[in-house]
């Protein structure tokens, strides 16, 4: 009987699934976030997301199950469909009226899917390596885990945005000193310059290696002179960008330590802040990337961290996977700017982040399931019709003449 039950069961939700995936998402705009924090209560909130988490939910659902077979199928893989039960908590709530109580066991199913799904970045992380040790990744199968990471990923960070925002309803989210005035995980005056202070954390890991270590000149570059630069953002997903991008620049501060020796004194490390009328624009400035090596940094499979011990570890880290650069990418996507890396080896790399200037234009970017992403992961990639360069020259003593 438990069988069947289970059988029945999976069935309607596979049903399910296959309607809500129908639907694109709603992307919101940070404006719009706002206004709806500020003005709309917990049983619209409630509302709202009853409709629009299974929608986001099944549209990325439908995606991990087009995924090489070997891969899910991994241990790591099999963790990361707990989105399933995800799903089916939401849907507990959609023939329910929004009254006080039904509210409140809502918000209790946000904490615990939130919560449940804390360790989903290094999970799937860590499913990818078992697969890649076990079959290898051959270039289809690579381009293929990119392209899905880069969705999985970009609906992880939209959900737990929706899921966050919730919680500011249901009195879940303490109100954090340093920053009194955020909503939720939204500062409406995000001092740009104050987030990018994330340079002394990159700063003391070179410090323990070198007792010492490069100073950091941030400048600023207002349409409005003498007026601190501020913008509507989440300073968490700044944080992570500006700390990742400090990250890679410990290379080029290992490079200035090793350089300079026992000098006392030591090229900075210059940033730069512009706000103009569309874009906000932060750039830094470390060492040189060969230019080889600036797509790689941007490939989830590829990192020149340590292989980490997810065993040893409780807290699962992202140091070794790689995904440092890829998912600070996604962060600056989200709400439609981007990450990009300008490389002169020998000289220096210019990191720069793009920030929408009007909140009304920082609107999120969702991944949609529909027959063009199917068809990525199906199509059959032929041939390059561009000649690979070889490592080694042919003798040309061994062809035929013509």
């Amino acid at each position: 009987m438990r069988i069947l039950r289970f059988l029945r069961s999976s069935v309607a939700i596979t049903k399910d699934i296959d309607f809500y995936s129908r639907f694109s998402p709603s992307p919101l705009s940070m404006k719009q976030f706002l206004d709806f924090s500020e003005n709309a209560c917990e049983k619209t909130s409630f509302a709202f997301l009853r409709q629009e988490l299974p929608v986001r939910l099944a549209n990325i659902m439908k995606e991990i199950n087009l995924l090489p077979d070997h891969l899910l199928r991994t241990p790591s893989v099999r963790l990361v469909q707990s989105y399933m039960q995800s799903f089916q908590d939401i849907l507990e709530f959609k023939e329910r009226n929004a009254d006080d109580e039904k509210t409140i066991y809502f918000t209790d199913a946000v904490i615990k899917i939130r919560n449940r799904h804390n360790d989903v970045i290094p999970t799937m992380a860590q499913g990818v390596v078992e697969y890649k040790d076990t079959y290898g990744m051959d270039p289809v199968v690579s381009q293929n885990v990119q392209y899905f990471l880069d969705r999985f990923y970009m609906s992880r960070i939209s959900i737990r945005m929706l899921l966050n925002q919730h919680l500011l309803f249901g009195g879940k989210v303490k109100v954090n000193p340093a920053h009194p005035k955020q909503i939720g995980g939204i500062d409406p005056h995000c001092h740009v310059s104050d987030v990018i202070r994330a340079f002394e954390n990159a700063r003391n890991l070179c410090d323990r290696y070198y007792m010492n270590s490069p100073d950091l000149i941030l400048e600023e570059f207002n349409k409005e002179k003498d007026k601190p630069i501020t913008v509507v953002y989440v300073p968490s997903h700044l944080y992570h960008m500006v700390f990742e991008l400090f990250k890679l620049l410990q290379n080029a501060m290992r490079a200035t330590m090793e350089l300079y020796g026992d000098s006392m004194e030591y090229p900075p490390i210059q940033a730069h802040v512009a706000l103009g009328t569309e874009d906000l624009t932060v750039s830094d400035r470390g060492g040189g990337v060969p230019l080889r090596k600036i797509d790689r940094l941007f490939t989830y499979t590829y990192s020149t961290a340590p292989k980490p011990d997810i065993e040893r570890s409780h807290a699962a880290p992202l140091a070794g996977y790689g995904y440092g650069l890829p998912i600070s990418r996604l962060y600056a996507r989200y709400f439609q700017g981007d990450l990009k890396l300008y490389s002169l080896e020998g000289f220096g790399t210019d990191a720069i982040i793009y920030i929408r200037a009007l909140s009304t234009e920082s609107i999120e970017r969702l991944p949609v399931y529909n027959k063009s992403a199917w068809k990525h992961y199906k199509t059959i990639h032929e041939a390059d019709d561009w000649c690979v360069p070889s490592k080694e020259p042919k003798d040309m003593t061994t062809y035929r003449s013509f």
